[in-house]
């Protein structure tokens, strides 16, 4: 005998295929490739990668966040899917990748939205914030250092490097090595499992690309720049006082669980949440930064 039983329908369920679209843009001779998700209609979020990695960083979160807002997410000049021009024809500062991402912005007629800020996003997204402070709806700062008090300890070796950087081209090597790609992600975890190891051997591989030496040299040189404009964005912080949500992996060597607690000295209102987590949070406490987000987001004034 066959018995028959009703099944309830299920959920549709949300994945990377389902909801992600993958474009590439001529942005001033520059070829940008993005991530976007989402309805156009919904309110936006722009998230903003770090070193050494892309807007594949983002890959786990995007699906979260897509069902109820509009998701870009480009990959900077030189990295990623982006074009890679050598540093002869581009120059690879964070005020030219600034200006690139914030003219990308404009040529998709982005011109409200929030904005999500990791490891280099960090520099990127606030210059982009200060040229064009009427765009922005929000901050999300995810492990993106504004503050002296978030250097961690291997900064003192780099600021050598700043000092004379003839004297000191160990500090590359040891920055672009393939063990330094590899402990970005899993130092400070106590979860190292739940790291992904394609991700640094791709990242590696990226990185041991021709030309990316000189280009991501160039980068290193340049965020001496982002220390000294510190202080100019906590004044633009205190003086706007946009809503900020600030997610931080607290465990992170490198830009320290001090930085997120810095921002309450410009933003006394801003959610802080320090994460049992490294400086990729979004790798091993996903489901709780989309958590925070979507709830962060929902209280956001119309």
């Amino acid at each position: 005998m066959n018995i028959k039983t009703s099944m309830p329908a299920a959920a549709p369920l949300q994945s990377i295929t389902a909801t992600t679209t993958y474009h590439r843009v001529q942005v001033n001779g520059v070829e940008i490739f993005y991530r976007e998700a989402g309805s156009k209609d919904a309110p936006t979020i722009v998230l903003l990668h770090g070193f050494p990695s892309s807007s594949r960083g983002f890959d786990s979160l995007i699906p979260l966040l897509a069902t109820h807002y509009h998701l870009i997410a480009p990959d900077f000049p030189g990295f990623g899917q982006s074009d890679a021009p050598s540093p002869s024809s581009y120059t690879y500062t964070f005020d030219h990748l600034a200006e690139t991402i914030g003219n990308f912005l404009k040529q998709l007629e982005i011109t409200n939205y929030t904005i999500f800020l990791h490891d280099y996003g960090a520099p990127v997204g606030f210059r982009i914030i200060l040229a064009q402070p009427e765009r922005v709806r929000a901050l999300i700062v995810q492990n993106g250092n504004a503050y002296d008090a978030g250097l961690g300890v291997k900064w003192a070796k780099i600021a050598e490097y700043w000092a004379d950087p003839k004297a000191h081209p160990e500090v590359v090597d040891a920055f672009l090595s393939f063990e330094a790609t590899k402990q970005r992600h899993i130092a400070g975890t106590l979860h190292p499992e739940r790291y992904n190891p394609d991700t640094w051997t791709d990242e590696y591989a990226h990185l041991s690309r021709s030309g990316q030496r000189e280009i991501q040299t160039e980068l290193l040189y340049d965020y001496r720049t982002n220390v000294a404009s510190y202080s100019k964005w906590q004044a633009w912080l205190r003086e706007h006082k946009p809503p900020a949500l600030v997610v931080w992996g607290a465990n992170d060597p490198s830009f320290i669980a001090a930085g997120a607690q810095a921002f309450r000295q410009d933003l006394p209102d801003a959610e802080i949440h320090l994460l049992d987590a490294g400086h990729f949070a979004m790798d091993e406490q996903t489901d709780e930064i989309a958590r925070l987000i979507l709830n962060f987001m929902a209280k956001l004034p119309a």
